[in-house]
């Protein structure tokens, strides 16, 4: 069943008239009573009642108008919804980014687009590095914000920015009023880390791998925030990026000495895979921001 042909049998069903009809469709009165027969024909009955030059809505035609303005209706809804969504000046973007970026880094970034662009929405997703990834090959996510790992096409990652990470101990802990410290020197202390799959725990890894130090892990947590808190319980020592999570009445946050020790956040999208005109503003909005930053 054509499209055109429904439109053409609404509009002779407001006006019962043939060649109002034609008239308003910018159409030959011949060519619309073709479209019409050829419907009635496909359908199986006649939708009108011709009486001499008028033409009335039938039963059949009455209960039929009724369907096609609900399938019109929701057509230009959707016509409607998607122009807005492809609007470079509105539209909707969802992001997904790292429980830790939601603190700071997530709000100024969003507060200084939005000021730019005031009525592009957002929908936000937060997880760890794996389960943003998923969702965004799964497309429920246009861009995210994650950690550097061993990314496989069709995944694309630009990096952004690096997080300095901190060794964090109790804040009565005998070493808390040190400003650095060498790993080495805590080796013999539990350490609590990040469950195994998470970016931040294959970046601790590493760091104690590059110092031929193996950690006894005491504790291991899905958040960062759980982290920090087991510290502050005196249960251990941990190295983490810096963040509102570390309470400095319970913490104290102590420099590595002898390496440098980051985590690495960067934009990750599937390649060659459509975004909208507001995801696109949005992905270029954050490059200048962190790029004309670094110059």
């Amino acid at each position: 069943m054509e499209w055109q042909r429904l439109e053409y049998f609404q509009t002779l069903a407001n006006v019962q008239h043939m060649t109002r009809a034609a008239e308003l469709l910018s159409i030959s009165q011949p060519a619309l009573s073709r479209s019409i027969a050829s419907l009635e024909e496909e359908i199986g009955v006649p939708l009108f009642d011709r009486q001499g030059r008028s033409i009335i809505l039938n039963r059949y035609g009455t209960m039929f108008l009724e369907r096609v303005n609900r399938i019109m209706s929701e057509m230009s809804d959707g016509l409607n919804d998607i122009q807005q969504l492809i609007d470079p000046e509105q539209g909707e973007i969802t992001l997904g980014f790292l429980h830790t970026l939601g603190t700071s880094t997530v709000p100024n970034i969003i507060r200084a687009f939005h000021y730019k662009y005031p009525h592009i929405t957002f929908q936000f997703k937060q997880n760890h590095t794996h389960t943003l990834l998923k969702q965004l090959k799964s497309g429920e996510l246009d861009l995210c914000l994650v950690a550097s790992i061993d990314y496989e096409k069709p995944i694309d990652w630009i990096e952004l920015w690096r997080d300095e990470l901190f060794v964090i101990v109790p804040i009565h802990h005998p070493l808390a009023n040190r400003k650095s410290i060498s790993i080495n020197e805590l080796i013999h202390e539990s350490f609590i880390s990040m469950k195994k799959g998470y970016a931040l725990r294959k970046t601790t890894d590493s760091i104690f791998s590059n110092t031929n130090l193996l950690p006894n892990i005491a504790f291991e947590g899905d958040e960062v925030a759980t982290v920090a808190g087991f510290v502050s319980a005196g249960l251990g020592f941990s190295i983490l990026p810096d963040g509102e999570e570390i309470n400095p009445r319970k913490i104290a946050k102590l420099r590595i000495e002898d390496m440098v020790c980051e985590r690495v956040i960067g934009m990750a999208r599937v390649e060659n895979r459509y975004l909208s005109p507001a995801a696109t503003n949005f992905q270029q909005f954050i490059f200048d921001y962190f790029f004309k930053e670094k110059k």
